[in-house]
This record gives structure tokens, C-alpha cells and sequence, in this order.
């Protein structure tokens, strides 16, 4: 491997960080995965939390789940959330930190 090659990302890997800033990009996901990242939520906890509906909550959980940002289990008949990637959860606290100290 040449020393040029250390030089350029795979082009998955941009695609997938890509993907990643996209979604923090988003004011409502960055609320909800601050509130996750503190507790485990039910869709309904969350939109009463944000002053959503719980259909909006919904969607954007869909989204985060399919970035595996998000999972849930199930108690009975509820869904409770979580975040499902620490390294994202420690960019999002460290973003807010440096948005705080400015």
C-alpha cells in the first residue's frame, strides 16, 4: 500500500459518516437522542418530552433506528427506547459541550 492511499477514506466509509451527520443534522433527533442517551423512553414519554405527536416521534425514530442509533424491546404492549451506539452518543455530548462553552 502506498503512503497516497492512507490519504482517501473507502467510499462506504464517508457514505456511512455521511449518513451519521445527516441525522445529527436534525434538530428533533438531536433532542431525542440527548433525552435517550439519559433515560429509557416510550414513544409517548418522548413526545410528551419534545411536544411532538406521537406519530412525528415515530418517524424520526424509524429513521434512527435504521441507522442502528436507536433499538428497543418490548414491555407488553409498549416499546421502550434506547441508544444502541455509545460512539455516537459520546460525538453527540462532546458537540454539545463544545456548543455550550463558546
Amino acid at each position: 500500500m502506498k503512503i497516497e492511499d492512507h490519504l482517501f477514506l473507502e467510499a462506504e466509509t464517508v457514505d456511512e459518516v455521511s449518513r451519521l451527520f445527516k441525522a445529527l443534522a436534525d434538530p428533533t433527533r438531536i433532542k431525542m437522542l440527548y433525552l435517550l442517551s439519559q433515560e429509557e423512553c416510550h414513544v409517548g414519554h418522548i413526545a410528551e418530552m419534545l411536544g411532538m405527536t406521537q406519530s412525528a416521534v415515530s418517524h424520526q425514530l424509524a429513521l434512527l433506528r435504521n441507522l442502528r442509533l436507536v433499538k428497543y424491546r418490548r414491555e407488553g404492549k409498549t416499546l421502550v427506547y434506547s441508544c444502541d451506539d455509545d460512539h455516537v452518543i459520546s460525538l453527540l455530548r462532546q458537540a454539545i459541550d463544545h456548543a455550550q462553552h463558546q
